[in-house]
């Protein structure tokens, strides 16, 4: 087994960092309620920016993932992302924008059912959903602009992290702000030690892991300061651009 590989967010040395089972899930870090699965998922971490990733679910086609992660029984291993997530994030979006609200034009990047969206409009906010995955119909670019773009939940799950990036940056107006949702390694994963993070969790579809140095990397290649809200929240911005929300 070759132990070196390229990180896919800055192109440093990575190599092999530990293994899990593909059954580790965030809810069930032990696999005790469902047993082991018997597949070794190796993750690997960049020397220079700490990004941590899964060499090969990386490789999977999306009729591998439907497949393995994002099936029937996925609910059991995230049951929020279908009601009590969309509403928190609903409120925490309030919360942070309400006053700027009538001038806001907000796309749910990686909305899955759309709830988030759906509720915000209840409110009246001017919210799209869109989801690309499975292969979405509609025309990335159809969707137009906006100023406010959130991705909840959604870095940790893509296998292109720079793909993803390329599409936020192509849906959001030059003063606008992404809001992304997704934890941090930093003090969680240590080189020394054994990858016992709830968060790496194959099962739940978390392939990709940020440090703070590779999604500042990551964010920076495409011209965005990252503002590091809390643990689990960040805001990117055009490092030029003026502040309207």
């Amino acid at each position: 087994m070759n132990s070196s590989m390229i990180c896919p967010v800055c192109g440093d040395k990575a190599s092999y960092f530990d293994v899990v089972d593909f059954n580790k899930s965030c809810t069930d870090p032990l696999c005790r309620d469902t047993g082991f699965s018997g597949m070794p998922i190796y993750y690997s971490r960049c020397s220079g920016c700490e990004f941590l990733f899964t060499p090969s679910i990386y490789s999977w086609n999306e009729t591998q993932f439907l497949e393995a992660i994002y099936n029937s029984d996925y609910i059991k291993f995230d049951g929020d992302y279908l009601q009590k997530r969309p509403k928190e994030n609903a409120a925490l979006l309030e919360n942070f924008f309400g006053e700027q609200m009538p001038v806001i034009r907000h796309l749910d990047y990686g909305g899955g059912n759309g709830n988030l969206s759906e509720i915000l409009k209840s409110r009246g906010w001017n919210s799209v959903s869109y989801d690309p995955f499975p292969s979405a119909e509609i025309n990335l670019q159809a969707l137009g602009r906006f100023n406010l773009i959130t991705a909840f939940e959604v870095f940790e799950h893509v296998p292109d992290v720079h793909h993803l990036m390329k599409n936020l940056s192509s849906l959001l107006l030059p003063d606008g702000a992404i809001l992304i949702f997704t934890l941090l390694s930093d003090g969680n994963v240590n080189q020394n030690d054994r990858l016992n993070w709830w968060y790496a969790a194959p099962r739940n579809g978390h392939i990709s892991l940020f440090s703070k140095k590779s999604l500042d990397h990551l964010s920076g290649t495409y011209g965005f300061k990252v503002h590091n809200l809390n643990a689990n929240l960040h805001m990117l911005k055009h490092e030029l651009a003026k502040e309207t929300i």
